[in-house]
């Protein structure tokens, strides 16, 4: 076990005795020093200073940033209250805690346990992070045979303008294999458009895939391109394309057939110049028989088919993707955390319901709640956020307990509809009627 240094240097009477109720020796290496040589002691880079401040100077102030404030020291600071501008700037630039009299012992004893945990943290078996070792392709990463696969077929199919069907449960990364397959395509130096169909409105939606003209309804004071003519030369991504108003569904089939569309209030026939992928999270088979999408327009679509595999499918690409993540977070911070040999296996024993999605978010997470390295601690994943956030109110109308699950659950997923919907099983399309409804209730009533 590791023992974390911890210099002290107080001479008030009651911080003498404040001191001497807590149980440094037990887990900590304690050095004593005199309040005129506490910042010698600091050249033996001890984990932690518990320093009197109460006559805090310019020369205590300036010994501190020629040292750069000693970032591997954790500093306490004590004092009696007085206002002091330099003490002030030493506890921001130090990130240091600062306590002022009456101190409660409890608090500083608190975070000397903290201190000690996080000490044997970063001493046990980690992986030091510093690169990825994950194979590319395109915008995709991951060294698995299942990923290998994929690469092949979008590599075989990018040549062609076939309208490609990409399926794979939310998180996967779709719009990244769409976006793959536009840049290997000849159509790579034109534009690319994603749109979430579970994002058009039912009265708007001709408007916004076809454009309009000038005056083609109320509120229309301007022309308006369209996706279609908006993504000439290039790749139209309809992302989550069984959400699309039935309709639009029609509408699609008839362009994909002919060729030809017209804005709307328009008599002029355009040539539709664009390559059509689209992707759904959704079984096509059930939404089919369903009744809530075409079966000739999912013909249309499915030329070819791809299936992008969920995460806990892809076995070692777990791991491999949070050192990946991981690797480019310190680099873009200038850091270098580590992260645990038991971190990665929490990770790897997950299923990842969120799939690649929620694996960077809990990276990301992580990263931030790791002072140095990252431990199974940090690792908070969606399936435990929603058993700790699960209450139910009593007495409470269910519209409203309806609209808090709603926000909750959006404001967890970091504003994700898709998951969000998939989360709280209904659709994208439900899940937007309610957000709009929501909005329209808040706004102030002329």
């Amino acid at each position: 076990m590791y023992t974390p240094s911890v210099l002290i240097s107080v001479s008030s009477e009651s911080f003498v005795n404040l001191l001497s109720s807590l149980s440094l020796d037990k887990k900590f290496a304690v050095k004593q020093r005199p309040k005129l040589q506490w910042l010698n002691g600091l050249s033996e880079n001890p984990d932690i200073a518990i320093i009197e401040t109460n006559q805090f100077s310019q020369d205590d102030y300036e010994f501190l940033a020629e040292h750069k404030f000693f970032p591997d020291t954790d500093f306490i600071f004590l004092s009696e209250g007085m206002p002091n501008e330099l003490l002030d700037k030493a506890v921001l630039k130090c990130a240091a805690y600062h306590y002022r009299t009456p101190i409660e012992v409890t608090h500083i004893d608190e975070l000397l346990e903290e201190f000690f945990d996080e000490s044997q943290l970063s001493h046990v078996a980690s992986h030091v992070v510093k690169s990825s070792n994950l194979d590319q392709f395109g915008l995709l990463y991951g060294s698995s045979r299942v990923m290998k696969k994929l690469y092949r077929s979008v590599r075989k199919v990018a040549t062609f303008d076939t309208s490609v069907l990409i399926v794979g449960e939310s998180g996967v990364g779709k719009e990244l294999v769409a976006h793959t397959l536009h840049n290997a395509s000849e159509r790579a130096e034109k534009p690319f458009i994603a749109v979430n169909c579970g994002a058009l409105s039912q009265e708007l939606a001709s408007s916004d895939l076809f454009g309009h003209i000038k005056g083609a309804f109320t509120g229309a004071h301007h022309a308006r391109d369209g996706y279609f003519t908006q993504a000439k030369g290039g790749t139209l991504f309809l992302d989550e394309v069984t959400e699309m108003p039935e309709e639009l569904q029609v509408q699609l089939l008839r362009v994909l057939e002919t060729g030809d569309y017209s804005p709307v209030g328009s008599n002029k026939v355009l040539h539709a110049d664009v390559r059509i992928i689209a992707a759904t999270n959704r079984d096509l088979a059930d939404a089919v028989a369903d009744g809530i999408f075409r079966e000739d327009l999912y013909f249309r679509l499915a030329q070819f088919l791809l299936h992008v595999p969920p995460l806990r499918s892809r076995g070692d690409d777990i791991q491999g993707l949070a050192i990946h993540f991981l690797a480019y977070k310190n680099n873009d911070e200038n850091l270098n955390k580590p992260i645990s040999e038991a971190a990665i296996a929490k990770l790897s024993d997950y299923h990842w319901p969120g799939n690649v999605r929620e694996l960077k978010y809990s990276i990301e997470r992580a990263y931030i709640l790791a002072t140095d390295m990252i431990d199974t601690d940090h690792i908070v994943l969606t399936e435990q956020q929603n058993q700790d956030n699960l209450n139910v109110p009593v007495g409470v109308p269910l519209a409203q307990v309806e609209k808090q699950a709603i926000l909750e659950t959006l404001e967890q997923q970091q504003g994700n509809k898709s998951d969000t919907a998939r989360l709280l099983d209904i659709s994208v399309k439900t899940l937007y009627n309610k957000l709009e409804k929501y909005d329209d209730s808040e706004k102030p009533q002329e």
